[in-house]
């Protein structure tokens, strides 16, 4: 078996990655998300990206160094809201945006994960979310046409990972990861801990082995919180 095991997020990308590709990204806001790789990425300078992912991380962290950078060309997301750079960019016509519900984003990546091409929902019916896409009635009731995501590299979060590449997530911040290892051509995973074959009880297994191609150790990961509420003593 090809050791999958990289000593760094850079050794782990320099090869692989390229001007003009499509990139998923794992995480919810700033949880779960691949830290160590993003900055990684920022780092190689590649420019033109197709970025599906969630949102778009917040000013200076997350995503939000790739579109300082202007490396980003196009973001297929679902929520937009905690980017100023974002809004200026999108407003002055200088980013492009697939606006995509997010329950649907989920599901387009879990579909394109498994090879299904296509499916049909109930959600954006009658919105702008429905423009140029088909329409089909089943039991009376109209769904549109959503074409399923792939990505040409994966970026993934996890908590641990076996030297086979078998995940485990912790808590929420599993969220869009199991969908996004899927539906990369290359599936790079970013873990806190490396432990040997053989440790996990495979039931405790979240995302299989197969689907990842490189993992990287991120010990102590910033791990910063989005929206900070503290109650009043």
């Amino acid at each position: 078996m090809a050791n999958k095991v990289f000593e760094s997020a850079q050794a782990a990308l320099a090869d692989i990655v390229q001007d003009g590709q499509t990139l998923a990204v794992g995480g919810f806001g700033l949880c779960g998300i691949p830290e160590g790789l993003i900055a990684a990425l920022r780092d190689t300078g590649v420019k033109n990206l197709t970025c599906i992912s969630n949102n778009a991380g917040v000013d200076g962290f997350g995503l939000g160094l790739l579109l300082e950078t202007r490396q980003i060309k196009k973001m297929i997301s679902s929520y937009v809201g905690e980017n100023k750079e974002f809004e200026r960019q999108f407003l002055a016509n200088e980013l492009e945006l697939e606006f995509t519900p997010q329950g649907t984003l989920a599901e387009k990546l879990r579909a394109g994960g498994a090879g299904i091409p296509a499916f049909f929902t109930k959600t954006g019916v009658g919105t702008l979310v429905a423009e140029g896409k088909e329409v089909r009635e089943f039991d009376g009731e109209q769904y549109i046409m959503e074409r399923s995501l792939t990505a040409d590299i994966a970026l993934v979060k996890a908590w641990k990972a076996d030297k086979s590449g078998n995940l485990i997530f912790r808590r929420t911040a599993r969220n869009f990861n199991p969908m996004v290892a899927t539906a990369g051509r290359i599936t790079v995973v970013e873990v806190e801990e490396i432990v040997e074959n053989g440790t996990f009880d495979p039931d405790s297994v979240h995302t299989a082995g197969i689907f990842v191609q490189r993992i990287v150790l991120n010990a102590h990961p910033e791990k910063r919180i989005e929206q900070r509420t503290l109650r009043d003593n």
